[in-house]
């Protein structure tokens, strides 16, 4: 058995999810360590050869996995992010691109020295940045406002456009003359556009009468939303070539938008799905570079990636939001965010030797030049795009404050403690007496159901970071804890325990995998804590100091008192009946403290 194969295979799995795993333990962008590891297995070593690897697959593989990445941002897109910003997202797709289009292809002639037509291929190549790259470094810097949806609209949208345009483009340096090479650009983008709305709407919609029909299982429903993306794909691009991606996007948009059918497990799965394509897409191109690459890299490239960033995008921004109700901080972001990714290089590449091999000059500049726009740009953009958001008050310092369920009175002393020690807080409650008194009180505050479908639409949860359930209802804790682990992180989802009544007498809370970490010691239950409470029982801080020496045989509670969390500035740790934190100097201990008699 030969075993090559298999360990290059296998080490571009492994070597993109640790990417993404080192990532986040570094807080650094994913993208970053993605083309890191990637040249380092491929150029550096030379140990991954994807096109030796994959064959005659290679091209097959990236345009099939760009399209159920494009399908998963598509279902990511609501028309109601746009209230107010749909004109800007409408000129960045138009306005910009052809603006962006023109200044990249001046730059590619007179800076690099490439030829007219090829450097209006470049240009054309240039105009797309797209979600493999856009949506980590959103899901990275967490823009607040209008800034995030209209970045990610643009990144989206502009990956099947650019596609299009590129296509065009290389047909129109191919026709032996103006006048056919006009008619062929003409009628090969409007039939491009026909085709892809066609199949995209036609796939949206017949998806969406599959499962409202209940003409399969819900087990399948994941797969089988797979199997109509890459059905729809084929299809249009059998039909038309490049119409696919438009195609498959507009079908993800339609899904999106539509009330007829809940889309909350095709979306999990693809969010899945694309973490991992993007994670090997990233090893495959990055490692398939070769090193006689860096021979282009020099003076003018460095010139040519400036010329992109500070003169094209800022002023396609400024032209696509003129007369916008945008802000001079939010222009400024949008115009420091537009990295290069996957479909550049996919493209560059193909279209490069291509025309190296119908004899083109400089056709061979076409993705070394590209893959050093990616590189810098990814690396430019990730590095600095959340500093400059924070200093442009567009992103929050630190997502640590806390989304409690539940204001009673006990909860609101709880949320107290924290508030006090600079948390921010947002308290969610159906009951209107109870969040009238928290507001009144000086809280932020919710009133609605926590697993309402359109609830993370209607909070602002920039700041936030983790979620505490104490409602006295087992399943509303339960379901809130699943809903938000895919936004707060499993680590940082609580819920309090509750008592259930059953069949067998009284039960234990929800099952492991369907609810959150359960806060503080086994004994202390919703019930519990709720007629403690009553009886007369508050919350007692005490204060580590520098001289406190901790004593593991002693334990930190006294007998009429319970620990709930320790407290800093920096952090919370709850006590639970399988961990006991330990206190260190400068940490405040926050107990329960009931009456002797009580």
């Amino acid at each position: 058995m030969n075993q090559t194969p298999l360990m290059e295979l296998g080490s571009i799995i492994v070597l993109g999810i640790a990417a993404q795993w080192l990532a986040w333990r570094l807080k650094l962008p994913s993208i970053l360590l993605l083309m890191v590891f990637g040249f380092i297995a491929g150029p550096v070593t030379g140990f991954l050869h994807p096109d030796q690897l994959l064959g005659q697959l290679f091209s097959p593989f990236i345009s099939i996995s760009l399209a159920l990445i494009l399908f998963e941002g598509g279902l990511g897109l609501k028309i109601a992010d746009l209230t107010g910003t749909g004109r800007v997202v409408r000129n960045l797709l138009t306005v910009g691109v052809l603006s962006t289009w023109i200044i990249v292809s001046c730059a590619a002639y007179f800076i690099l020295g490439m030829g007219l037509l090829l450097s209006v291929l470049l240009g054309s190549i240039l105009v797309v940045t797209g979600p493999t790259v856009v949506i980590p470094l959103i899901l990275y810097v967490r823009p607040l406002g209008r800034v995030g949806p209209i970045v990610k609209w643009e990144g989206i949208m502009n990956d099947p456009i650019g596609a299009i345009l590129a296509i065009i483009v290389l047909e129109g340096i191919l026709a032996s003359g103006f006048q056919e090479a006009a008619m062929t650009a003409a009628l090969r983008f409007l039939s491009t556009i026909f085709v892809g709305c066609c199949f995209g709407f036609f796939g949206a919609f017949a998806l969406i009468k599959v499962i409202r029909d209940y003409w399969a299982p819900d087990r399948l429903l994941e797969v089988l939303s797979l199997m109509f993306v890459a059905l729809i794909f084929m299809a249009s691009e059998f039909f038309q070539e490049e119409s696919g991606l438009l195609a498959v996007t507009l079908m993800g948009v339609v899904l999106a938008n539509q009330k007829k059918i809940a889309i909350k497990p095709i979306i999990e799965f693809k969010e899945n799905l694309r973490t991992l394509l993007i994670s090997v897409l990233f090893i495959v191109l990055v490692s398939g570079l070769q090193l006689d690459y860096l021979k282009y890299i020099d003076a003018k490239s460095v010139l040519f990636l400036g010329s992109l960033i500070f003169i094209a995008r800022p002023i396609s921004v400024l032209l696509s939001t003129r007369q916008s109700n945008l802000s001079w901080q939010e222009k400024a972001f949008i115009s420091w965010m537009a990295p290069r990714g996957i479909v550049a290089a996919a493209v560059s590449s193909i279209f490069g030797f291509y025309l190296a091999d119908q004899g083109v000059l400089q056709a061979e500049m076409l993705a070394p030049i590209t893959f050093f726009v990616v590189a810098g740009t990814v690396t430019i953009y990730s590095l600095t795009a959340r500093p400059l958001a924070m200093s442009l008050g567009l992103a929050s310092r630190g997502q640590k404050g806390f989304l409690i369920v539940g204001a009673h009175s006990w909860a609101r002393n709880i949320a107290s403690v924290l508030k006090d020690q600079g948390f921010p807080i947002l308290l969610v409650d159906t009951n209107y007496k109870e969040i009238t008194e928290a507001y009144d009180e000086g809280f932020r505050t919710h009133h609605g159901s926590i697993i309402s479908e359109s609830i993370l639409d209607e909070m602002d949860i920039s700041e936030l970071g983790y979620l505490i359930a104490l409602t006295p209802d087992d399943t509303i804790n339960s379901l809130a804890a699943i809903r938000f682990e895919d936004v707060f992180g499993r680590k940082n989802v609580y819920q309090i325990r509750t008592e259930i009544s059953g069949f067998r007498g009284i039960e234990a809370t929800s099952p492991m995998h369907l609810r959150g970490r359960l806060l503080f010691p086994a004994q202390l239950t919703f019930a519990y804590m709720d007629s403690r409470f009553k009886s007369g029982a508050s919350l007692v801080i005490n204060e580590f100091t520098e001289n406190y020496r901790y004593d593991p045989s002693k334990p930190i509670n006294e007998a009429n008192s319970m620990p709930l969390m320790l407290v800093s500035s920096k952090s919370v740790q709850f006590f639970t009946d399988d961990s006991s934190p330990v206190p260190s100097a400068g940490q405040k201990l926050v107990s329960i403290h009931y009456p002797k008699n009580g």
